[in-house]
């Protein structure tokens, strides 16, 4: 009885681990899921740009002489012609008195000869001389003059001044800077695209800038113009646009975020995380009677959050948003506030 109770157990319990187990069935998933739609998708090109005025000129002294005035302050507003600095003239005017003296001696002198020519007391060659010399003493009063508006520096436009680093009373050479004009009334944005991106642009699109000084406001432009010339270094083309500024929140120097939209369509959409890559392959679950589907998918632009889709489903069908992770091609899902038909269905088939 010893010898043939433990035999007996042993092959009790390899009775029972030889009996087949019931087979629960697989949970389904819970997942989120949202009808595919169509939403709108841009082309934009991105870059980054320079701002420069629309019209900007150094003023700086034609001569060596001692400035006796400005006329501007630190940043203010001049208009076209204003009168910017004056130079010391004092030589220049002793210069045109004489010269003016000589032209009017030298005008008299040449009436009276052509009243004795008229007379027959005067031969030709003396009056075409004294014509001559009539002239040439016009010419120098003239010079005279010349010389004393070179020393009047004036604004060529109108426009907004730079801060002076020039004070009345000092000496400055030929070419030293006096002011600087600039106008900002619109601002030039120049910015770079690659040569492969140039049929995108077009004069008259539209753009938006942003600057780092304001970062929470978009400037609206246009595209004025696409150089005809490519860098053969870079291989990029330069591009300028108009941005009016009328309240000079713009400053020519400042450095410019800018996008372009070439151009704008409708295409079917899906939330990022719905879309699963294998490779260089792009796939979706869509859910089609209780049960994940797992279809390979043509992609587009991303962009807001969504992805593109060129091919593979139709406007309508329903895509796992969110879940992904836990799907395989034909397993039961459900969603939130869904009834579980692929668990009660896959339950069924068990007890059957």
């Amino acid at each position: 009885m010893r010898i043939f109770l433990p035999i007996f157990l042993i092959a009790l319990s390899l009775s029972a681990c030889g009996a087949p187990k019931e087979k629960k069935p697989r949970p389904s998933a819970l997942v989120e899921a949202a009808p595919i739609l169509h939403e709108t998708f841009t082309d934009n090109l991105d870059a980054v740009g320079t701002a420069f005025a629309n019209e900007q000129v150094v003023l700086s002294a034609p001569v060596t002489e001692r400035i006796t005035s400005l006329h501007f302050s630190d940043g203010g507003y001049v208009s076209n012609g204003q009168v910017i600095a004056t130079l010391a003239v004092g030589q220049e005017k002793a210069e045109l008195a004489a010269a003016q003296a000589q032209a009017l001696a030298a005008q008299q002198q040449l009436e009276r000869i052509q009243a004795l020519k008229a007379r027959g007391f005067a031969t030709a060659a003396s009056l075409e001389s004294q014509v001559a010399l009539a002239n040439a003493a016009r010419a120098s009063a003239q010079q005279a003059r010349a010389s004393i508006g070179d020393r009047v520096v004036r604004a060529p436009f109108a426009g907004w001044v730079s801060l002076r680093m020039v004070s009345p009373g000092a000496i400055v050479t030929a070419g030293t800077p006096i002011a600087t004009v600039s106008d900002i009334s619109r601002i030039k944005l120049d910015f770079t695209i690659p040569e492969t991106r140039l049929s995108l642009v077009r004069e008259g699109q539209p753009i938006k800038a942003v600057s780092a000084a304001w970062p929470d406001r978009r400037f609206a432009g246009t595209i004025a113009t696409i150089d005809p010339v490519i860098d053969p270094a870079t291989r990029a083309v330069r591009i300028r646009a108009i941005l009016p500024n009328p309240d000079r929140a713009l400053k020519p120097g400042m450095l410019l975020t800018v996008n372009v939209v070439a151009g704008q369509r409708q295409s079917l959409a899906v939330p990022e995380l719905a879309v699963v890559g294998d490779g260089s392959d792009h796939f979706v679950f869509l859910v089609e009677k209780g049960r994940a589907k797992r279809v390979k998918v043509d992609t587009g632009v991303r962009q807001n959050g969504l992805v593109e889709i060129l091919g593979g489903v139709k406007p309508g069908q329903t895509v796992v948003t969110d879940g992904v992770v836990k799907l395989t091609d034909g397993v039961p899902v459900r969603v939130p506030g869904g009834k579980p038909e692929a668990k009660s269905a896959s339950a069924g088939q068990a007890a059957g």
